[in-house]
């Protein structure tokens, strides 16, 4: 199986290299937030909020905790302590044949962590 997105999704984080992104995503990726109802389409937006999401939830306590990989997608588990509130998310990420990222949704537990993230990552929008 070959899960080279998933290396290099793991390369940029370690390396706090969120520019990296731009190779990573398809020009047509959606991006599924967990406070935003509808789908963003497109690589500028999906762009904008991974690197806030980057800049909101990496930090030293960041680490993913478990990961389910197959041909084309991911589901990586994470957790983060942010202000002393307990986050605790997965990244589902799709990807096509070119390993350029297509689809893209986190989802975050539990409600005060959301409300956490939201409003930080409403400041860095």
């Amino acid at each position: 199986m070959e899960q080279k997105t998933v290396d290099l999704w793991h390369q940029m984080l370690n390396s706090r290299k969120p520019e990296m992104l731009n190779d990573l995503l398809g020009d047509d990726v959606v991006f599924h937030s967990p406070v935003v109802h509808s789908p963003q389409v497109g690589k500028a937006i999906t762009l904008k909020y991974l690197t806030a999401a980057f800049y909101v939830l990496y930090n030293d306590s960041f680490k993913y905790v478990r990961e389910i990989i197959s041909d084309h997608h991911a589901a990586l588990e994470f957790s983060v302590k942010i202000e002393g509130i307990f986050v605790n998310g997965i990244d589902l990420i799709t990807w096509d044949e070119n390993d350029k990222i297509i689809d893209f949704k986190v989802m975050i537990r539990p409600l005060q962590a959301i409300n956490l993230i939201h409003h930080k990552m409403s400041v860095k929008l």
